[in-house]
């Protein structure tokens, strides 16, 4: 979370149809910079998306069904919600949280809101800065506000466990 973390916009995703595996590594380089990276810069944690995943969401039916083993652009957004919203929701939540913001915009709409508003809350994170200044003009964003400054907040302690982890290591090293 150090440098600007910048979400495709739905415009900016593949209009081809993608397989599986091309979900799951264009997926996992879009949410790359929000893992934590050891010392040498690589990242720590597992993928945030695997194949395994992908499929279980499609059969519970969060994600709908590829056609023709292919992926549209809509499953692909809705892929990279679902992978930040799992930090902290449950899969529950996050199919209503997605039912809910669908009801007051198509998908592209209430996608390209979400990676606003997150990017937006993740600066406010990182910066300490009052989230007050991230406005919620209606009752659907304002909940969207609360869940992103939640997903945000997770991101955020996962790192800074990661370098309190890695300053009691080096200063736990430097006493041997």
């Amino acid at each position: 979370m150090e440098t600007e973390f910048l979400l495709p916009r739905f415009r900016e995703l593949p209009q081809l149809g993608l397989y599986s595996d091309q979900v799951v590594t264009l997926v996992n380089e879009v949410l790359s910079p929000l893992l934590p990276a050891d010392e040498g810069g690589k990242k720590k944690d597992s993928l945030p998306f695997t194949a395994s995943m992908l499929n279980n969401y499609v059969k519970l039916r969060i994600l709908s069904a590829p056609v023709k083993k292919q992926y549209t652009r809509e499953q692909v957004a809705t892929a990279i919600v679902l992978c930040v919203l799992k930090q902290v929701y449950s899969i529950s939540e996050i199919s209503a949280l997605i039912s809910f913001a669908l009801d007051s915009a198509e998908l592209p709409k209430a996608y390209d809101r979400f990676c606003t508003l997150f990017e937006q809350i993740l600066v406010c994170t990182r910066e300490k800065k009052d989230y007050a200044t991230v406005l919620a003009a209606d009752d659907t964003l304002y909940l969207l506000k609360n869940v992103l400054i939640s997903c945000s907040a997770k991101f955020f302690v996962k790192e800074q466990l990661r370098k309190m982890d890695s300053d009691n290591t080096t200063a736990f090293n430097l006493q041997l």
